[in-house]
């Protein structure tokens, strides 16, 4: 399927995304943080990218901005903590500035699912639906 890199400084939702991801037979790297997840990055090229907003050392918006300068179209997922303005604010934000998706944590699997094979059918021309 598809290479997939998660950055989230949360190791149990790393977890979870990875279990999920997995259950679709997609290849995932992991990262706690932005600047460990662009190196990841640069060194893996993946299909998609699914990064957490808030996070030490580099935060997610700066992640997504990075990301973007180096590959236009890399296809990124930015995810966030429960529905509250501050992070609906985030939310926005990151769509403004690369996000192709944004979802809510907590994030469910048919969600997840959707979102990224939404943005793998992007990438290979198919349309991208948020």
């Amino acid at each position: 399927m598809a290479t997939i890199l998660v950055v989230d400084d949360n190791a149990a939702m790393r977890r979870m995304l990875k279990r999920m991801l997995l259950k679709q037979d997609h290849t995932i790297i992991e990262t706690q943080d932005g600047s460990v997840g662009l190196a990841r990055y640069i060194d893996h090229v993946p299909d998609v990218v699914i990064t957490d907003i808030v996070m030490p050392e580099k935060e997610g918006i700066e992640t997504i901005r990075e990301m973007r300068q180096r590959t236009p179209d890399v296809k990124i997922l930015a995810i966030s903590g429960a529905a509250t303005p501050q992070n609906a604010h985030y939310l926005d934000r990151a769509e403004k500035l690369g996000a192709d998706i944004t979802l809510t944590k907590p994030i469910t699997a048919p969600d997840l699912h959707a979102a990224v094979n939404s943005l793998l059918g992007a990438a290979s021309g198919g349309s991208c639906a948020r």
